[in-house]
């Protein structure tokens, strides 16, 4: 029996301060985007191509008039960029864009988001640079992750590693290799230990750590910890990754993307941790 109060599982419901703050973290970040050079863009609750980014399983799907499956939105990045690039980009130059909208997952798993996406940029520490706009607002100082996805992925190869152990972070598999540099990259957290490092590791790694460091050297904040090993398995982020922290909740994600040939960049926060958050500092 299902009570009329009652609202499937991981859909959304906002009242009150929780409404308040929905609206105002909306309303800060679009006038800070706006001012920053980005336009808003809108993309369409339905899909016909999300099944060609996103595992079939995590749709929500039903069929047109025409009987072509449709697809509720679950992701805004590769919407928003074949849209500028394929269907609105004669009309425009800009290939800086925005988005507050939620996605939808199966079976009924609704995520709110306040997005950004840099077409034909790559340049990752301007996503992070806004996203900490956007915090400062809301007196927020989370920790800042930063990763490279294209690290484990080497390492794999190079030391016949099954991904998987990344993903699941078991690093005593990879200290029983008893490799010196690769036990001193495990533990790595700080810009000083990339120096250190450097000498020791394998020419192909030393350029995507030199990467890591040069993102953090543009950006002013002084909580950061680097994470040269952590992996998941991403849509699109396919080499520098960052994450924002705090209380266990993360905040925001962004990384640098290629999508049909196009080198991009971009950050996406999750509106319903950010009230979590600032609901608890009320409380």
């Amino acid at each position: 029996m299902i009570y009329e109060h009652e609202i499937p599982t991981g859909s959304k419901l906002y009242f009150g301060e929780s409404a308040k703050l929905k609206r105002e973290l909306e309303k800060v970040s679009s006038s800070l985007l706006h001012t920053a050079g980005f336009e808003e863009i809108v993309t369409p609750f339905f899909s016909y191509h999300q099944h060609t980014s996103i595992d079939a399983k995590e749709l929500i799907r039903f069929s047109d008039e025409e009987n072509h499956i449709v697809s509720l939105r679950a992701d805004s990045t590769m919407d928003v960029v074949r849209l500028i690039t394929k269907r609105v980009g004669r009309s425009t130059n800009n290939n800086k864009w925005f988005y507050i909208q939620p996605v939808f997952k199966y079976p009924s798993h609704e995520v709110h988001q306040i997005g950004a996406e840099l077409i034909g940029e790559d340049n990752l520490a301007l996503s992070i640079q806004m996203s900490l706009a956007i915090f400062e607002q809301f007196q927020l100082q989370p920790l800042l992750h930063v990763s490279n996805i294209n690290i484990p992925k080497m390492l794999s190869t190079m030391l016949n590693i099954d991904l998987k152990v990344f993903e699941k972070g078991e690093v005593q598999k990879l200290l029983a290799l008893d490799i010196p540099w690769l036990t001193k990259l495990t533990y790595l957290q700080t810009h000083e230990e990339i120096d250190e490092i450097l000498e020791l590791v394998p020419s192909e790694l030393k350029v995507e750590l030199l990467r890591m460091k040069a993102l953090c050297e543009t950006i002013n904040y002084t909580h950061v910890v680097f994470s040269p090993l952590y992996y998941v398995k991403m849509r699109y982020y396919n080499a520098l990754f960052f994450r924002f922290i705090k209380e266990n909740f993360t905040l925001g994600v962004g990384g640098s993307y290629d999508c049909d040939g196009i080198e991009s960049s971009g950050f996406g926060l999750y509106t319903d941790n950010l009230i979590e958050i600032l609901i608890k500092r009320i409380g």
